[in-house]
């Protein structure tokens, strides 16, 4: 018993140990945010703020375009993710019930797709983007992310659509259900699991990504807050506003951490959806 006790306790704090060093760059972000300015680089560090000041807070949102970054973000991550969704469902549905020839050696090329690095397509994305007359424009970053996650959804998805049982699909072709529908109305609900756990992940992506948005969005007013917040610049060029890009960061969290908190019982059993056979 005693044996249980320590291992308890062992197990205990060796979590407590991680969630801290995980948070603690966040919980860092959080009080530097809310610091007076004299404070951010006193010696001895100040762990503790003297007073709490949200001047920080009032000025990335007084003195910058902000909140119109915020809504670009929010509008390119959830069209990038409903259009990525979209694709991968279909391609995922015709790979796991049509028994198409090659079907594995296409899996496994999603799969190579998937690790393929964005950097290179830079310079043809740019040349398409220049000539479509799309810069600083939604569309050049939705249509980019959603195709770049499309892979990655699809190899997700397509094993999660193996595991749905075929008798389903019958009984609703007996009923007269096309294809579509029975994609809508039977897989897709079923799939609720998986398509929130890859949703996040393509949101995730959709969100943080910084170079497309860089080299795509150049007015202020068309940049994305990761972009918004690498262009933050203080009273004069030689200074960091620190406590600025702090309020900016913990901003930019939150509507992940919304996103994870409204899906996380359907991401939960996404995550671990086929790991019991029954």
């Amino acid at each position: 018993m005693r044996q249980k006790t320590m291992y308890s306790i062992l197990v205990f704090f060796g979590v407590g140990v991680v969630v801290f060093f995980s948070l603690a760059p966040f919980l860092w972000q959080i009080i530097t945010s809310m610091k007076p300015a004299n404070e951010i680089f006193s010696r001895p560090v100040r762990y503790i703020p003297s007073h709490i000041d949200f001047s920080a807070y009032v000025k990335i949102f007084s003195r910058h375009p902000f909140a119109r970054q915020i809504m670009n973000s929010i509008i390119i991550a959830c069209a990038g993710t409903f259009l990525c969704l979209v694709a991968s469902s279909l391609a995922s549905y015709a790979l796991a019930r049509l028994h198409l020839r090659g079907e594995r050696g296409f899996l496994f090329f999603l799969l190579f797709l998937s690790l393929f690095p964005p950097v290179v397509l830079i310079v043809p994305l740019y040349e398409m983007v220049s000539t479509f007359g799309l810069m600083n424009n939604w569309l050049a970053l939705i249509v980019p992310y959603a195709a770049l996650n499309v892979p990655f959804a699809t190899w997700v998805l397509t094993s999660f659509f193996r595991q749905i049982p075929e008798a389903l699909e019958d009984a609703a072709r007996v009923d007269g259900l096309s294809r579509l529908g029975i994609l809508v109305r039977i897989i897709l609900p079923l799939a609720a699991p998986a398509l929130a756990t890859t949703a996040i992940l393509v949101f995730i992506f959709c969100w943080n990504e910084f170079l497309f948005a860089l080299t795509f969005m150049t007015r202020a007013t068309s940049r994305t807050v990761p972009v918004g917040i690498a262009m933050l610049s203080g009273a004069s060029q030689y200074e960091i506003p620190w406590d600025q890009i702090s309020a900016a960061t913990v901003l930019t969290t939150l509507p992940l951490v919304a996103f994870v908190v409204l899906f996380q019982r359907r991401i939960v059993e996404g995550l671990t959806a086929g790991a019991v056979k029954g």
